[in-house]
């Protein structure tokens, strides 16, 4: 095995999160509220290339392969993307973050093509409040899929919601009441201001501490991290099944367990969600002997990383919506 990915800050990197594409059907009011528009004529990551990109990360120590979007499963040969990961003994966890609106006819096959995990977006259970949020009636359907998930033999499905202020930050217990019996985590994500979403942001941003606070209050207790987990912060109660966890990229310290890098459906390096660059890595994709340079290329562009984002200063980079390289 190649040396691990580390940058200049000692952070190892455990995690690529890889966009396979930027489409996505649903409009989203904090992420595509006027739907999706694209942003490059250029063709998406092959299978085979996405295979060359997964053989370096996993000699440099990569274990888990995050597959994002857009909506990732829009692809044709989604399945093809799916397997092509899994073929490769080093990587442990083969993830999926979905709108979720395919799953209940899908989900198996997805399963018996090695997919190991899935977070699947949920804003709110109430069926019009779900669609004004997105813009799409299809909350019974996700349910159905996230059922059929287990079904088909999925242990656990991490479900996103992402926090804003007198939209869904009212709906805990109904949330609470949905994971009370079953092995649910549901994730809860702060509103990020991210490209023109700057008024959105101020009327509806709520801090995850406050959901945090009331969580500590009634019981619930921090779960530790391993080293292939996401930025969230998990905890468990014992009268419950499910999880809580809630991702705070506004909390002071949330970059100093930065685990994760990111690769864009174009094949572009970016170092941070928000960051102000990113590296093509796409010439380095045409054949099997480009290994080595293309991992020394990530190396070299390691250096690059920042300490820290710089979302408090409204400073979200070059991210103008999550679609381009998956939240």
């Amino acid at each position: 095995m190649q040396s691990q990915f580390v940058d200049t800050y000692n952070r190892k990197f455990y995690y690529l999160r890889l966009s396979v594409t930027d489409v996505c059907n649903f409009r989203c009011r904090y992420c595509l509220p006027d739907g999706y528009k694209r942003l490059s004529r250029d063709h998406f990551l092959s299978v085979d290339e996405i295979r060359r990109l997964i053989r370096a990360f996993s000699q440099a120590g990569c274990q888990k392969i995050r597959v994002t979007g857009g909506e990732p499963t829009l692809r044709s040969d989604f399945i093809d993307i799916i397997s092509a990961i899994r073929q490769d003994a080093r990587v442990k966890i083969v993830a999926l973050t979905t709108n979720g609106y395919r799953m209940a006819r899908d989900v198996k096959r997805w399963y018996d093509a090695g997919l190991t995990s899935i977070n699947v977006s949920v804003d709110s259970l109430d069926v019009h409040q779900f669609y004004q949020i997105t813009g799409q009636n299809k909350l019974k359907q996700i349910i159905s899929g996230i059922d059929a998930a287990f079904d088909a033999g999925f242990k656990q499905i991490k479900v996103n919601a992402v926090l804003m202020r007198n939209i869904n930050s009212a709906s805990l217990p109904l949330f609470l009441a949905w994971i009370k019996d079953k092995p649910i985590q549901l994730r809860f994500i702060e509103l990020m201001e991210i490209g023109k979403s700057k008024e959105f942001f101020r009327k509806y941003h709520l801090s995850g501490n406050e959901i945090k606070q009331q969580l500590i209050a009634t019981g619930w207790c921090l779960k530790p991290k391993t080293l292939t987990d996401g930025p969230a912060q998990v905890f468990t109660h014992a009268d419950y099944r499910g999880e809580i966890g809630l991702v705070m990229p506004y909390e002071q310290g949330f970059c100093s367990s930065c685990n994760r890098l990111r690769v864009s459906a174009q094949g572009k390096l970016h170092l941070c969600l928000f960051g102000e660059r990113h590296i093509d890595l796409r010439d380095l994709l045409v054949n099997d002997g480009q290994i080595n340079e293309l991992q020394q290329r990530i190396r070299s562009s390691l250096t690059l990383k920042r300490e820290t984002h710089f979302l408090h200063q409204s400073n979200s980079g070059m991210t103008q919506n999550l679609s381009i390289i998956g939240g």
